[in-house]
């Protein structure tokens, strides 16, 4: 009983978090204010305040980590919706989430290879720029931890919100095409949250090149884990 009331309380403090972050965001419109940001800080605060260990929250909250497998599945719905998009632009679409994937990949690898990090921490590092549910599983498969991937994502989305918008506006990009898929493949879902402000056209291509560097990555997990075994 009382493991019971332990998940659903932390079930709803997490979810009451994320809610006022929405809130709080909807109000400020500002990258400091993306829930991605405010709701595991707020949750981490109230953790550490009760003095409550991690296990003891993972164990109350772990369906909301498994509604992460119908996420991944809903992808393939905006995948069918620009079919015609992907289809005209698919030599760029394609070179692009390669190059991007590799990139993200291989730099976060040497950067964790050269400073010495666990070979667990570094396999968790590696998926961390493509979305949360993508980057889990493909965690999972390379031999690293799902739950650490999910904050390396977060910390990378946010990041790359907060500067992806004024990166652009000193880099020669200018076609829609191009910003919305610069700020989907570095920054993710914030990224394209960003990309949506900038505009509609922005924000389908960034949602559409995050879904596809995802696909590419979970494809690219197996032979990862081969390489890195």
């Amino acid at each position: 009983m009382q493991s019971l009331l332990g998940a659903l309380f932390w079930s709803l403090v997490t979810i009451g978090c994320y809610a006022l972050a929405r809130l709080i965001n909807q109000k400020a419109r500002a990258w400091w204010s993306s829930p991605l940001m405010l709701t595991p800080v707020a949750v981490g605060a109230i953790v550490v305040l009760l003095h409550t260990g991690y296990a003891s929250y993972i164990q109350g909250t772990h369906w909301l980590a498994l509604m992460m497998g119908p996420a991944t599945v809903a992808f393939a719905i905006p995948l069918y919706e620009h079919r015609a998009t992907i289809r005209k632009h698919w030599p760029v679409l394609l070179a692009g989430v390669a190059i991007g994937s590799i990139t993200a990949m291989g730099t976060a690898f040497a950067l964790a290879y050269w400073l010495d990090i666990p070979s667990v921490l570094r396999a968790s590092l590696m998926p961390r720029s493509t979305s949360t549910p993508f980057a889990m599983a493909a965690s999972s498969e390379i031999g690293g931890m799902p739950e650490l991937t999910a904050v390396f994502v977060i910390i990378t989305g946010a990041t790359g919100a907060a500067v992806g918008e004024t990166l652009l506006r000193f880099m020669p990009v200018r076609s829609s095409l191009a910003r919305g898929a610069v700020l989907g493949m570095g920054a993710h879902g914030a990224g394209v949250a960003k990309a949506h402000q900038m505009g509609s056209e922005e924000g389908s291509i960034a949602g559409l090149v995050m879904i596809l560097a995802g696909c590419f990555n979970l494809l690219m997990a197996p032979i990862v884990a081969m390489v890195m075994g």
